[in-house]
């Protein structure tokens, strides 16, 4: 038996604040697919009640959703770049 404060519910996790808007469009690009990947995955859109009924496809829903700033990302190899460590990359040697 769970003493959960808050009680769960099918809604999917909305955060309060918007991620900042993605200047890149390779970055928006690899964002918004790995977005639709899951929501083809089962994962419920975080549109809410004004989804559009042409958004159908997962591609568009997961492409408004990171437009609106609802998906957070995380740039692996950033920090190291900023800190002046090269990206390693394996040559197959």
């Amino acid at each position: 038996m769970s003493t959960s404060e808050e009680p769960e519910s099918d809604e999917p996790h909305i955060p309060s604040e918007p991620a900042p808007p993605i200047e890149s469009r390779f970055l928006f690009v690899d964002v918004a697919a790995l977005r639709a990947k899951q929501l083809r995955r089962g994962a419920r859109p975080r549109l809410g009640e004004d989804v559009p009924v042409v958004l159908h496809k997962a591609e568009r829903v997961a492409m408004e959703e990171v437009r609106r700033g609802l998906v957070y990302y995380n740039v692996a190899g950033l920090k190291a770049a900023q800190e002046g460590g090269e990206a390693s990359m394996d040559s197959g040697s």
